[in-house]
């Protein structure tokens, strides 16, 4: 069974950038879709972006959209996730998730879609 953990959160500035990786153990990820997803304080979690196995399909949030990139190293089993100008309403716990199956350029972005998920790391934007 893959396990996911996160890392690369702090607290930033309003206008800087994060980097957030996911590194994997335990099978290769280049069987698996994966997504980034967020959780605020008393919200619910909600989708960031995503990416296909074959990593030529992606989706993103409107509200991050041309703010944040999605990547994946198949050859490190790491995910990543570039976010820029960051805002204030970034902030959140993030979470990486994985889901198996679907085609090599399925791109899945509901949280009933992934079917694992690591830990979260902390992302805070200071205004």
């Amino acid at each position: 069974q893959v396990q996911v953990v996160e890392s690369g959160g702090g607290l930033v500035p309003a206008g800087g950038s994060l980097r957030l990786s996911c590194a994997a153990s335990g099978r290769t990820l280049s069987t698996f879709a994966m997504g980034w997803f967020r959780q605020a304080p008393g919200k619910e979690r909600e989708f960031v972006a995503a990416i296909s196995r074959s990593a030529s399909s992606t989706r993103y949030a409107d509200s991050v959209k041309d703010r944040v990139t999605i990547s994946r190293d198949n050859a490190k089993n790491t995910l990543y996730l570039q976010m820029n100008s960051l805002k204030s309403e970034d902030t959140a716990v993030y979470f990486c998730a994985i889901r198996s199956g679907g085609g090599p350029y399925y791109v899945p972005t509901g949280v009933a879609d992934f079917g694992s998920w690591g830990q979260g790391t902390q992302v805070t934007v200071s205004s």
